[in-house]
């Protein structure tokens, strides 16, 4: 990790930090001043608004269910601008195959801390692979390498290959005496492979790793299809056309890929992540289109903050927030969720002035 300079940022857009900024906003507390802040309006909540801030149990999509892939697809939009060929040709690609590998390791390495008990001690309670940061760790390898070796068509070809690849796996092959296709919360290939792999160092969820990295692989891939265009010689309207275009296709591919292959986080289904990648060129194409193109930024600012040091934060909100939430969710359940908004709302702001701070001082956590 290191201390870096705004510069360090240089050939970055800003719609890019203040769209990660948001996704990290509603990790960070967001849901519960949001929540808390609609039962001053309806209370008790509506039912179709509450099940937004809650993931789907199986098949299904809630806004919810976008925050994980958006982390993801906004790591590959950053891809073409951090790999650009000026800094291949100066860095060498043993040195950057290198970094590659060290970034790897260390987002690996913190998911562990954040959400696989490694830093309780006890290797008997371990949990290896469960956690965003090692979802973005095995992406961001295959995407990186992809764009060291391959033009953009076959970096598109590779994502489509492993959407289709993880679709046939899950619906060809037979496991621990189930039909191929068998396709439940308890019994399915993805979480049969993390079973036998993975043995008692799993997380005891229903939600699948080893398999699904072919999934959060190509989740990384269409963020960089997404770079790609905005690093493209288009102009600035026609890239906000292409990015609209992209999500429109997206959430199409995705509804029809369901009739066959259901919308499933759990387990990353290849139609959720067609669907999720829909959504998500579609906000990149508002942020882009009302920062970058028309030039409202003013009131990014506040997302910027929290974008530009998104692992401190993720980090932070997963080994914090999960006491903070406790209070807040025991606040609501004996006055009301409106009561609760104004705590959800101090321990957020202070968050965010740490992060103020810290983007004063020019101290970004980078891996």
């Amino acid at each position: 990790m290191a201390k870096e300079s705004m510069t360090a940022a240089a050939g970055r857009l800003v719609s890019i930090d203040a769209l990660r900024g948001f996704d990290m906003f509603w990790i960070i507390g967001g849901g519960d001043i949001v929540k808390g802040l609609i039962g001053l309006i309806a209370n008790p909540m509506p039912g179709a608004i509450e099940k937004q801030f809650e993931h789907a149990s199986w098949i299904g999509f809630y806004a919810w269910d976008l925050i994980m892939p958006l982390f993801l697809f906004i790591v590959g939009t950053s891809l073409p601008f951090a790999m650009s060929q000026r800094m291949i040709q100066q860095d060498g690609r043993r040195r950057i195959y290198l970094r590659i590998l060290r970034r790897f390791v260390i987002l690996f390495i913190l998911g562990m801390c954040a959400q696989g008990r490694l830093l309780q001690g006890d290797l008997s309670r371990v949990h290896i692979y469960c956690n965003t940061l090692q979802a973005i760790a095995c992406g961001y390898v295959v995407a990186a390498i992809l764009i060291l070796n391959v033009k953009v068509k076959w970096q598109g070809a590779a994502c489509i290959t492993l959407m289709a690849g993880y679709w046939a796996l899950m619906y060809l092959v037979p496991f621990g005496g189930h039909p191929a296709g068998t396709l439940t919360p308890h019994h399915n290939l993805a979480l049969y492979v993390d079973q036998i792999i993975l043995g008692r160092f799993r997380d005891g969820t229903e939600y699948t790793w080893i398999l699904s990295s072919m999934g959060f692989a190509a989740t990384v891939l269409l963020g960089v299809m997404s770079g790609h265009i905005l690093k493209s010689k288009l102009t600035q309207t026609e890239k906000f056309w292409a990015l609209a275009a992209s999500g429109a296709g997206c959430l199409i591919a995705g509804l029809v890929a369901s009739m066959w292959f259901p919308i499933i986080k759990h387990i990353w289904s290849s139609s959720f992540i067609l669907f999720a990648a829909g959504l998500s060129f579609l906000l990149l194409a508002a942020f882009y289109g009302v920062i970058d193109v028309v030039g409202m930024r003013k009131w990014a600012f506040f997302f910027i903050v929290i974008g530009t040091n998104a692992i401190f934060v993720y980090c932070f909100a997963e080994l914090v927030n999960p006491i903070v939430g406790r209070f807040v969710a025991g606040i609501a359940e004996k006055y009301s969720i409106a009561v609760a908004a104004p705590i959800a709302l101090s321990a957020f702001a202070s968050l965010w002035l740490l992060l103020y701070v810290m983007w004063r001082k020019k101290i970004f956590i980078k891996v």
